[in-house]
């Protein structure tokens, strides 16, 4: 698959003025602007940081290696001490034959206790239906080895969403068919699915190992049965009342054990105004009920459409991004206040895409200590390839 016909499939997959609260302190800065060629371009991925300052990442393009826009990196960005950033490209997918390592990474990368990080890739690999990998420092390069690659058939690869890890070192995520885990044994990793019907959003994991994440149709639990497998509760169905519901990243998770996630608006409508919504699934004794935080469209120039999961501040306030809405209609970065005491929760627009400073954001936002947000868009700045953004309180 050519990189331009990539990113038009993934985008169709992915489903594809009066602002509200115009008078904020935040500050949006552009980091870095995405050149689409060795430093590589169009990120879908949401940043990771090392706890050390730097941030890592994913560009679905770019890199550079058989072919004119290249098939993928995976990307460093560092403060460079004279309060600007310095990219580095930490490894080039496709570099292998036949792109047995791996092609088009969309998800984000994470970390293990030390200092490998793990991925997915949505294509390439064996069977050209995506990999798991691991890039291990060695010095100051990075060595890539292929975990697993993914089976062909439509359903069993094409890695989208996020992976997350256990305390034991197992992998989770999805693909199509279901939730995935790969285990190893030996060096070698095999891969068993552990719930079923699947989907393409992202996993959370709880503090208790338990597993929660987002079907076509519902949201679910796993939970250990002590006997090496996994219970699984569903949470919640959604109802379509004619529509077909799309949840989209993975979900956030408060102290209390409630748990906040998007649903997209368009093509099929959601939310009051069919321009998506903010949720919140409460967990009242074991019983779950959801409401609805904010629906999108409510006022002119709020956002549209949000297309990844959202993320919570030690307040309990909710943040997140939508794909479409804004002063230009190229996406917003937005905060829910929570209320005090009983009452809604506000909307406030921190950040605008124009395109100059980004446009398209498809990933969720990370928050540091002091408040500060983190996030990447598609395309966009000064290139159109995409940026790395920080907004500043």
């Amino acid at each position: 698959m050519s990189p331009a016909k990539f990113t038009q499939a993934f985008i169709v997959l992915l489903i594809g003025f009066t602002l509200a609260n115009t008078a904020h302190a935040q500050t949006e800065t552009v980091l870095y602007n995405f050149t689409g060629g060795s430093d590589g371009g169009l990120p879908f991925s949401n940043l990771t940081s090392n706890g050390k300052g730097n941030f890592y990442g994913t560009a679905s393009e770019g890199g550079l290696k058989y072919g004119p826009n290249g098939y993928g990196t995976v990307f460093e960005l560092s403060p460079n001490g004279a309060g600007g950033w310095n990219e580095t490209t930490v490894y080039t997918f496709c570099s292998a034959t036949n792109c047995a390592d791996g092609a088009f990474p969309v998800s984000d990368v994470i970390f293990d206790s030390a200092g490998n990080l793990y991925g997915t890739t949505y294509s390439g690999g064996t069977n050209e239906n995506g990999v798991v990998f691991e890039l291990s420092p060695k010095g100051k390069k990075w060595k890539e080895k292929v975990l697993y690659s993914f089976a062909s058939g439509s359903n069993q690869g094409r890695p989208q969403a996020n992976l997350i890890m256990d305390s034991s070192g197992n992998l989770y995520g999805t693909v199509g068919v279901g939730v995935f885990e790969l285990t190893q044994s030996g060096g070698v990793w095999s891969e068993q699915i552990i719930y079923a019907p699947g989907g393409y959003a992202g996993l959370t994991m709880g503090s208790a190992g338990n597993i929660y994440g987002l079907s076509n149709t519902a949201i679910f639990e796993l939970s250990s049965n002590g006997k090496g497998g996994w219970n699984s509760t569903v949470l919640y169905t959604f109802s379509t009342k004619g529509n077909t519901p799309i949840p989209v990243g993975s979900l956030a998770l408060d102290k209390a054990g409630n748990l906040y996630g998007a649903i997209y608006g368009a093509p099929y409508g959601s939310g009051a105004h069919n321009q998506g919504k903010i949720f919140e699934l409460v967990n009242k004794k074991s019983k779950w009920t959801r409401k609805v935080l904010y629906n999108f469209g409510s006022v002119a120039g709020d956002g549209s459409n949000p297309n990844a999961g959202v993320v919570l501040d030690a307040s309990g306030n909710v943040y997140g991004v939508t794909r479409y809405g804004g002063s230009s209609n190229s996406g917003t970065v937005f905060e829910l206040v929570a209320p005090v005491g009983k009452g809604d929760y506000q909307e406030k627009i921190l950040t605008s895409f124009d395109g100059t400073n980004g446009s398209t954001p498809y990933a969720s936002l990370i928050l540091d200590d002091s408040g500060n947000i983190y996030g990447t868009t598609t395309t966009g700045g000064s290139s159109n390839y995409g940026t790395v953004f920080e907004v500043t309180p």
